[in-house]
C-alpha cells in the first residue's frame, strides 16, 4: 500500500496544531496519534508507532495538541487535559470534513497526559470515536466521570517496570466500557527498551483491527451485494 504523506495544520482555539497525515485510498481506518508536546515528530515514539500502523493498513495522523510557543511558555500546558481534549474534538471536526477520511472510523493512540486527553474527549463527543490506545501515560487526569462513564473500548498497555503503574491501575479500574490491559514485561514508562516499542505498535493494530469497523464504503459496497438477487441463467 502506497500512502500519501502530507504536513498539515489544524485550527483549533484559535491556533494552528501541526501534524503530518498518511493516506492511501485502500486503508482500513485511521488511527490518530496524539501528542501532548509542540515539537517536531522527527524520529519520535509516535513516528515509528505511526509506520507500524501504516503496514498493518491503517492510516495515521500524528498530531501535536500544543504549539511550539505553548509548550516553551509554559511547562505544564501539556497537563491542561481539558482543554487538549477540546482540541482533539476540533481534529474530529476537521477530518470530518476532509472527503477522503470521512468514511474512516477514528481509534486515537495515545500517551502521556493525552491519555488523560483522550478517554476525556471520547467521553465529551459520544461517537465521535471507535477505540482508545494508551501507552501507559495519566489516564487518570482524565477524571472520575469521564473514566466511569467512558462508552469507547479502551486498550492499556503499559510496562511492567513503568514507576506509575499501581496509579494507572487505579484509573484503568474506574473504566466500565469494554476494556483490555496488556503489560508489556520488562518495558518502563517511555517503552524505550529495545523492542518495547515495537511489541506496542503490534498491540495497539490488533486492537484497532478488532474495534474499528470497515469504512463505510466497504459496508455500502457489501450490502448492494448481498441485496442483489442471484442472477439467472437459462438451462
Amino acid at each position: 500500500m502506497k500512502l500519501r504523506h502530507t504536513t498539515i495544520s489544524i485550527p483549533a482555539e484559535r491556533v494552528w496544531l501541526d501534524g503530518e497525515l498518511s493516506h492511501a485510498p485502500t486503508v482500513r481506518g485511521l488511527a490518530v496519534i496524539l501528542r501532548p508536546s509542540g515539537s517536531t515528530p522527527t524520529q519520535s515514539c509516535e513516528t515509528k508507532v505511526a509506520a507500524a500502523l501504516q503496514d498493518a493498513g491503517f492510516a495515521t495522523l500524528i498530531i501535536n495538541l500544543l504549539t511550539r510557543y505553548e509548550e516553551t511558555r509554559d511547562a505544564d500546558a501539556r497537563f491542561n487535559v481539558p482543554k487538549l481534549a477540546n482540541r482533539i474534538l476540533a481534529v474530529a471536526d476537521w477530518i470530518g470534513h476532509q472527503p477522503p477520511l470521512t468514511g474512516l472510523a477514528i481509534g486515537l493512540v495515545a500517551s502521556g497526559t493525552g491519555s488523560g486527553a483522550a478517554i476525556r474527549a471520547a467521553w465529551k463527543g459520544p461517537g465521535r470515536f471507535a477505540a482508545i490506545v494508551c501507552r501507559a501515560g495519566r489516564p487518570d487526569l482524565a477524571g472520575a466521570t469521564p473514566l466511569g462513564t467512558l462508552t469507547v473500548p479502551v486498550r492499556m498497555i503499559i510496562g511492567s517496570e513503568d514507576l506509575h503503574l499501581g496509579m494507572i491501575l487505579r484509573a484503568w479500574e474506574h473504566i466500565r466500557a469494554p476494556r483490555d490491559w496488556k503489560l508489556v514485561d520488562g518495558a518502563g514508562e517511555d517503552f524505550a527498551e529495545p523492542g518495547a516499542l515495537d511489541r506496542f505498535a503490534l498491540l495497539a493494530a490488533e486492537w484497532l483491527r478488532t474495534k474499528l469497523p470497515p469504512p463505510v464504503a466497504d459496508e455500502i459496497e457489501r450490502s448492494g451485494q448481498s441485496d442483489k438477487p442471484a442472477s439467472s441463467h437459462p438451462l
